[in-house]
């Protein structure tokens, strides 16, 4: 094959690039569609304003008596693993990612001094309750919004107060379970 060969390839190849742009760029300008400024519809809708009645509100409590008979310490000790990737548990432990959770129940939410919480935390003004705890481990983020704690949380309810119960252990005084 000779150069002269070559040279026609290339330019049949370039032809058709440069004629496929072309098309596309006088298409443009024969049928030009003015978009609009805000994209898409709008969908009116009403809102509706919900109350929320006793019977609502107190179906959301939880018995936490009940809770707490569902969950034994040795499991909670192997849930726990999940959590000592950035807590800590052993007494005098040092704080990690996260806080050392040494004498966590009954403790004031964000009360360690050496450990800087987020704002969300220092501001909640609690105490670690079972209750409180179990709140928060359901989804954290949801429970004290603006916690800079990235975990999902526990759903199934043995597995989070097995936790509680294994925290509530891990104390120099714990605290009598409900």
């Amino acid at each position: 094959m000779d150069s002269f060969e070559i040279n026609k390839i290339v330019a049949a190849v370039l032809l058709v690039a440069l004629l496929v742009i072309g098309i596309g760029k006088l298409s443009d300008l024969i049928f030009y569609v003015e978009k609009p400024e805000i994209p898409g519809y709008k969908v009116d809708v009403e809102q509706a304003a919900i109350s929320l009645s006793s019977d609502m509100v107190e179906e959301k409590k939880v018995d936490i008596a009940a809770l707490m008979a569902m969950g034994d310490v040795t499991s909670g000790e192997k849930i726990f693993k999940k959590c000592a990737a950035c807590h800590s548990i052993v007494k005098g432990g040092e704080n990690n990612i996260g806080p050392a959770l040494y004498n966590v129940v009954g403790r004031k939410i964000g009360g360690l001094t050496d450990y800087k919480y987020s704002k969300a935390l220092i501001a909640y003004e609690k105490e670690w309750s079972f209750e409180e705890l179990n709140g928060f481990l359901i989804k954290p983020a949801k429970w004290i919004k603006g916690t800079k704690m990235a975990y999902a949380g526990l759903r199934k309810e043995k597995d989070r107060a097995s936790v509680i119960k294994y925290l509530n252990q891990n104390s120099d005084n714990p605290l009598p379970l409900p």
